[in-house]
């Protein structure tokens, strides 16, 4: 064993055996490897959290509801551009009169605009 005076990071060091010295290096390397995966653990999950496909984690999509959404939509925008005519905003859209009628009806849709297809009928005879 030597008897020399070792200077280590800590300052003054008693001399040590090579065994002990070599455990002394290993156990310092495990610690530093493990500070070493924890922050690249915190990295992963900072980035993770970032984006990625759970981008919608605070609202949760609804197929259905978005569907019911997008008709009312385009229901609304179809009427506004005939005035109100279900059966031209039907002609637009490329559904049967019916099916627009049923879907106005079951979305509570009203247009500004909006009139009965027999309700220029009417006017005409009381004008007359």
């Amino acid at each position: 064993m030597s008897s020399a005076i070792n200077w280590g990071a800590n300052g003054l060091m008693p001399p040590i055996g090579d065994d002990a010295s070599t455990l002394v290096r290993e156990a310092a390397l495990e610690q530093r490897l493990k500070a070493i995966r924890e922050v690249a653990l915190n990295l992963l999950t900072e980035v993770e959290s970032l984006g990625g496909p759970r981008m919608h984690t605070h609202r949760n999509l609804k197929l259905h509801e978005e569907v019911q959404q997008f008709e009312i939509d385009l229901i609304r925008i179809a009427l506004d551009k005939t005035g109100g005519s279900q059966t031209r905003a039907a002609r637009l859209l490329g559904v049967k009169l019916t099916t627009l009628n049923t879907k106005i009806k079951r979305y509570g849709i009203e247009c500004a605009g909006q009139r009965t297809e027999r309700e220029p009928r009417r006017e005409q005879q009381n004008a007359a």
